[in-house]
């Protein structure tokens, strides 16, 4: 059992207050999940060549924290990257020009225990063991700002209670997936995206729906369509929410078990796998409240 949320702003002026009504929403799903939380955030994309890559560190073993202004001048040293770095936490975003795929080669072969989150020209992820409370204060998730986010609280059942199997999943650039329920076929969708060069960073199951999800857009696929191909590949019972750096996508399996609410209004589009996690949001008594419906795709515009 696990939490899902997610906010889609359709007003300008709400984009300074994404985070903070976000807030309310992550921690109502605690009980669903105690044991870590994350989000990922989609605000205005850099321009040209720019890239943003989220990366998490942890601690030292003298217990200090990690360098990442020693990190970020070695970068820029070796391969000429231009990059900048914003902390937070045990988080960095590094903003980069250049081939991200060079910054990444470079990053595994130098510092192989930076964990890599996200890629992508608009998203920021930050994920971490810990309540959904805790993580929120740690990493200020109430003054983020932006369009849309996609966020989860997670009750660990099948792989190990560590920040890098806490949610969102991403892959590729500017997409990103959380999950409620159980996938019966990860490994099978493993060794069917394996041979196509696909790299596999847990055994956590919702990574390899994220791999499976991000390959058929990468591979020309609108996102319909691949939503429609992971419901004749991914086995099992789930309630997904994705986000692109333009949109926002729900779907739930055939039997739709895993409990999912959505409210939409003229300002906003919010959803929670229960409705305790809305009750707070603004003019919530004239919105358009709905549980959605088994293996229907809904996609909403930023």
């Amino acid at each position: 059992m696990c939490g899902i949320v997610g906010l889609l702003v359709k007003t300008p002026a709400l984009r300074e207050q994404l985070g903070a009504l976000m807030v309310p929403m992550l921690i109502g799903m605690t009980e669903r999940g105690p044991d870590s939380a994350g989000l990922a955030v989609f605000g205005q994309p850099l321009d040209g060549g720019k890239r943003k890559l989220s990366l998490y560190s942890g601690f030292t073993p003298e217990g200090n924290r990690f360098d990442w202004n020693g990190l970020t001048a070695a970068l820029n040293g070796a391969v000429k990257a231009d990059a900048r770095i914003d902390v937070q936490g045990n988080h960095a975003i590094l903003t980069l020009q250049g081939d991200p795929e060079v910054v990444k080669t470079w990053l595994r072969a130098t510092f192989p225990k930076v964990y890599l989150l996200s890629t992508g020209r608009s998203i920021d992820l930050y994920k971490d063991i810990g309540t959904p409370a805790q993580v929120a204060a740690r990493y200020d998730f109430a003054n983020l700002k932006g369009s849309h986010l996609v966020g989860h609280t997670r009750m660990a059942t099948e792989s190990a209670v560590t920040p890098d199997r806490a949610h969102p999943f991403t892959a590729g650039e500017d997409f990103c997936l959380v999950h409620n329920g159980s996938l019966s076929n990860p490994y099978g969708v493993r060794r069917m995206l394996e041979p196509q060069g696909i790299h596999f960073d847990t055994d956590n199951d919702t990574e390899a729906a994220c791999r499976f999800l991000e390959w058929r857009l990468r591979e020309g696929d609108e996102l319909p369509v691949a939503l429609q191909k992971g419901f004749e590949e991914l086995d099992g019972f789930y309630t997904f929410l994705m986000g692109t750096s333009t949109e926002l996508a729900l779907i739930r399996d055939p039997f739709a078990c895993k409990p999912a609410v959505v409210a939409e209004t003229d300002d906003y589009v919010a959803i929670a796998s229960e409705f305790r996690s809305l009750a707070h949001l603004p003019d919530i008594k004239h919105a358009k409240v709905f549980e959605p419906a088994p293996e229907e795709m809904y996609v909403w515009k930023a």
